[in-house]
């Protein structure tokens, strides 16, 4: 096989990997990646504003808003007043929400990111480099992007 056929074929089987977890999170938890990222942030937390959910997971307020909207259908959260401001609504996980987080699969990329974690330093730059250069080669560097291994649009519903 030429080099180009090797790349692509690695590039579609990252592609499916991800699709595949992705439909595995879904299927077995009933729950997408950005929403299992939601749940472990209030779990770690208890609660938090919808703002700072956005920062920790990076990704738009108004993506976390829709996905919250979404667990709180679900039961899985609570939006609540805050205690000491009344204007302030915290988003609260439930203890439905708690179960359900315990009982879902590993997100595909906290494994890979052991895995990542264990390389030597000019392994982890040289992957960096390499996949950003793919990134602008597919003229992708410029689309918003959080860092989760998720198929789609996170802001779509689910």
């Amino acid at each position: 096989m030429s080099d180009h056929q090797d790349l692509l074929i690695a590039l579609r089987q990252i592609t499916r990997a991800i699709d595949l977890n992705s439909k595995r999170l879904a299927k077995t938890s009933g729950l997408t990646a950005p929403q299992l990222l939601v749940l472990q942030t209030l779990a770690r937390s208890g609660w938090d504003k919808p703002s700072e959910i956005a920062r920790q997971i990076h990704l738009s307020q108004a993506t976390v808003t829709s996905i919250v909207d979404r667990l709180e259908a679900a039961g899985l959260v609570e939006r609540k007043r805050n205690q000491d401001d009344r204007r302030v609504i915290d988003v609260v996980i439930t203890e439905r929400g708690r179960k359900n987080l315990a009982d879902a699969p590993e997100p595909l990329q906290e494994g890979f990111l052991k895995r990542f974690d264990a390389l030597e330093m000019w392994e982890k730059t040289l992957l960096v480099s390499s996949v950003q250069r793919l990134a602008a080669m597919m003229n992708a560097e410029s689309l918003d992007a959080a860092p989760i291994l998720e198929v789609g649009d996170l802001s779509q519903p689910d």
